[in-house]
Order: C-alpha cells, then structure tokens, then sequence
C-alpha cells in the first residue's frame, strides 16, 4: 500500500490548534502527548511514582473486558487520507490492535456530545507493530473534525498523525483573511528545497519561535533561486502580503518576488501568465514586513501564489491577507 498521505498535512498537529479532549484512562502517559509536534522522545533512565516515563498516551494494564479510547480535536476540519499510529518507545506495553474512528461535527462539541455520536471507521480493527510507524490509508477521505483511536485492549501510542486536506467551513472565510494560511484550506504544492524545515511551516498559525519553525533551505551555490508555490484557500484578490524573516538573521533571503496567477502553475509558467503582487525586492533579516498590494493586481483575483527568494535563504512565516471571490456556479473554493 503507498503511503503517499503522510506527505499532507497532519490535523491533528498540536501546532495546528489540535487537542485530546477526552481519554478513559491514562494512569502512566498523558493522552495530550498524542499530538505533541515532533518525534517523541526515551530516557531510559526516567521512572516516576507510577512507573516508567513515557513520551506518549499509555494506559494501565486492562483486568476487564474492553478497550482504552482518545478522542481528538483535530486543529482544522479536514479530508482524512491515512494515519499513523506511531508506537516509538512502546516494546513490552504497545496494544496489539487498534481501530480509528472519525466524525464531522459542527461547532464545539462537548465530551457527552462527542461520545453519543455516530462515528464512522476509518481504521478497522487492525494489528500493529510496538516502536514503530503503522501507517493506514483511509478510504474514500471522508471529512471529519475529530478522531478516535481505541487500544485492543490497552497499552501505549506515542504519537497520532492524520493527514489529509483541510476543509474549513467556507461560511466562516468572510472578510478579510489569510488566503494561504494552512486552517484557511491554503498548502504548499510546489518547493524549490527544504533542507532544513519544511515550507508548510510558512503557512502555520501563530508566529516562528525558532529558524526550524520556518522554512530554510539550503545554500545555494549555482545562479538559480529558491521558491515555493502555494494553492490559495480559494480564488480571491489580495490586499496585503507579510513576508515574515523572524529569527533569520544570517539566513534571511536578500530580496524576494511574490507573484499570483489562476490554476496550478508549471514551475514559473503559469497557465494564464502571472499577476505581480510584489515586485522584486530587498528584505532586512529578523524583521517582520507588512507590504500592501497595489494598482490593478489588488483587483485581479488568483488561486495560486509563487514567492521567489534570491538567492536563497529562510522566511518564518508568509501571509497573504485579503477576501476569497464569490463562488462560480459549481465551483469548488479550494480547487
């Protein structure tokens, strides 16, 4: 089976808004460690008054019939395309099965609403290896808000990955928003290189606390330039760009390009030729830049945009402010 979804973004990323609102017992680990970003972590020598320390949700070994539950929040509504149940560290306490459950709900359900509701498979009742990635595709991804992961009986899961495409309601994108931002519906699908962090970092919530929570590609030693291609939340015009170097100091790009155009581009040719939302120009390091869009391509709707850096260097965040279009009959927002 390809595992081709694990290159789409994880909802359920603790980054990303993601939350473990409900567990029936996690006597030795934490259930909030399930979406904790990054691999998790083993000292071998850590012991606590109720056993071993582990980086992830582990339960009390099970006397009764049944099974251990988590329910998560996933950080946007969004089309599953697979999990991954991640056992690192759990050898002698992961559970030999599991199954994942989703579910679409509006608003913010409670713990008794959510436990009441009717949820579909998304994982069936399947074996699973300890200190590993078991990684399960989902058929047909169907839109969910949250997830449950059940143990069968019991044991340890370090970390729970779904990914997927995020799906907003469009009836909360009024206004004035960010185009790109990834809980919009926004995603990288284009990158010149990432060596260091990924570009989708450019287009999660908040503000960079370190280099590696932006994205950095590697040193260029050639005459090319770096650059990244991001699929708007759906078509609309753009007032404002922030082009964000934040704790980029030695590794800030000296100059960059930010461009629009509709439908996906091949590379740096667009399918109806593109539209200049930024003209090529220089940027200080460390610095958070709030550049308006002027003249006519504040008035010319695009789906796609492309920000060139030259030659090379690292961006903490990219935001591209303004409103989505009014549909076309038929249309999709997000394609």
């Amino acid at each position: 089976m390809s595992h081709d979804f694990t290159d789409e973004p994880d909802l359920a990323s603790r980054a990303l808004g993601a939350g473990v609102v409900y567990a029936n017992d996690d006597l030795f680990a934490a259930r909030e460690n399930l979406v904790n970003d990054g691999p998790a972590v083993h000292d071998p020598t850590a012991f606590g008054p109720r056993g071993k320390i582990y980086d992830g949700w582990e339960t009390r070994r099970r006397r009764t019939p049944g099974s251990d539950v988590a329910i998560v929040r996933l950080g946007v509504r969004g089309a599953v395309s697979g999990v991954v149940v991640d056992t690192a560290h759990f050898v002698g306490n992961y559970p030999p099965q599991v199954s994942v459950d989703g579910v679409d709900l509006p608003g913010y359900p409670s713990v008794d609403e959510l436990l009441e509701a009717s949820w579909q498979p998304l994982v069936p009742v399947s074996d699973i290896k300890g200190d590993a990635a078991n990684a399960f595709g989902v058929a047909g991804s169907p839109t969910c808000t949250h997830v449950r992961l059940t143990l069968h009986p019991d044991g340890g899961v370090a970390r729970l990955r779904v990914h997927g495409r995020p799906v907003p309601q469009r009836e909360l994108l009024t206004g004035t928003i960010d185009l790109a931002a990834l809980e919009n519906g926004g995603d990288v699908v284009d990158c010149s290189d990432a060596f260091y962090a990924s570009a989708r970092h450019l287009l999660m919530p908040g503000r960079a606390r370190t280099t590696g929570e932006g994205w950095e590609n590697a040193r260029r030693r050639d005459d090319g330039n770096d650059h990244v291609t991001v699929r708007l939340a759906g078509r609309g015009t753009v007032r404002r760009l922030v082009v964000d170097t934040s704790c980029f100091v030695g590794n800030a790009p000296a100059e960059v390009l930010v461009r629009g155009c509709v439908g996906a581009p091949d590379g740096d040719r667009a399918p109806d030729g593109w539209v200049t939302l930024l003209p090529r120009r220089a940027v200080q390091p460390d610095t958070r830049h709030v550049l308006t869009v002027d003249g006519d391509a504040s008035t010319t709707p695009v789906d796609h945009v492309r920000l060139d850096v030259f030659p090379d260097g690292g961006l903490a965040r990219l935001r591209v402010q303004g409103e989505l279009s009014p549909d076309l009959p038929g249309d999709d927002p997000r394609e």
